[in-house]
């Protein structure tokens, strides 16, 4: 398989501060989000430059926006032709997957196919220079593209799964029950059984209403905790618990950067707004934090 397609797979309900076990989404209290900020404000930029230039741990926390830039549809965007007239529970549940395991296969798969050209865009880019100017940087993705990894980013927590890993829908020898589709004959059409017993072989998503495979929500929290800078990226914070990490973060003494092109909802969190793409910020800040260490005596 090539490429893939990204964002939360799923559906949750409200909590003020969720525990670790978690449905995937928890839409976010209104709250109210300020001013409007000037894009890339230079003041901004330079104070996030200082943050990181203090920081021995950076945690990047990204979500659907990050993937939108490089042309990967959101959720409901990829509902689109033959596709357009079913309902996301027809095809991103356990339960439609049980009625018509065939018909969810053959969505995936295509999603799949279509994003074999799709690349990391700069933005992702910059996330992985930073492993050479920082000592130590984890990614918190929310996305399931792996255009992380692709960048070069080497230590990636993929809350949500990932589209280029399969695994047996029964997890019958344990959670996941990963299957290797290039040892196994299937087709785009039809989901195949699992070498070992049978059931049906499903991509390893996250799907509305299951639970986030603990140990990733474990080891996203200890990030959060432990780092002294959080830049979040491209997510509206509408997503739990990926829109707790931030307020995680801040609690535990992080300084907390957000980058997006408009206030959200964890901009009432974040220390420092920089408005704007992924893929138009990143670079400037990486650039400038390169610059500001090769000065430094």
């Amino acid at each position: 398989m090539c490429g893939q397609w990204h964002s939360a797979d799923g559906l949750g309900r409200k909590s003020r501060r969720p525990p670790l076990a978690l449905l995937v989404l928890s839409v976010a209290l209104p709250v109210r989000t300020g001013t409007i900020f000037p894009v890339v404000d230079e003041s901004n930029l330079s104070e996030a430059v200082a943050a990181l230039k203090r920081a021995v741990r950076v945690v990047v926390s990204s979500g659907a926006g990050m993937s939108k830039e490089s042309g990967i549809p959101t959720f409901r965007d990829a509902l689109e032709g033959l596709w357009a007239r079913y309902d996301p529970a027809e095809l991103a549940t356990p339960e439609a997957f049980q009625r018509n395991p065939d018909l969810v296969w053959a969505w995936y798969i295509e999603r799949s196919e279509k994003l074999c050209t799709v690349q990391p865009h700069a933005g992702h880019y910059a996330i992985a220079e930073l492993e050479g100017l920082i000592p130590e940087v984890v990614v918190l993705t929310q996305n399931v593209d792996g255009l992380h990894v692709r960048a070069g980013s080497r230590d990636v927590v993929e809350l949500h799964g990932n589209l280029e890993r399969f695994k047996c829908s029964a997890d019958c020898r344990g959670r996941p029950t990963v299957i290797d589709l290039s040892t196994i004959s299937y087709s785009k059409d039809h989901a195949p059984p699992c070498p070992y017993c049978g059931a049906r072989v499903r991509p390893d998503v996250v799907w509305f209403g299951e639970l986030l495979p603990p140990e990733a929500v474990e080891r996203a929290f200890e990030e959060a905790r432990r780092c002294q800078v959080m830049l979040v990226v491209g997510t509206s914070g509408a997503v739990q618990p990926a829109a707790s990490l931030p307020v995680e973060a801040r609690r535990a003494g992080a300084v907390v950067i957000e980058v997006n092109p408009a206030p959200s909802f964890i901009t009432p969190t974040a220390h420092i707004f920089l408005q704007g793409t992924a893929g138009t910020v990143l670079p400037r800040l990486v650039a400038a934090l390169r610059a500001e260490q090769e000065e430094s005596p």
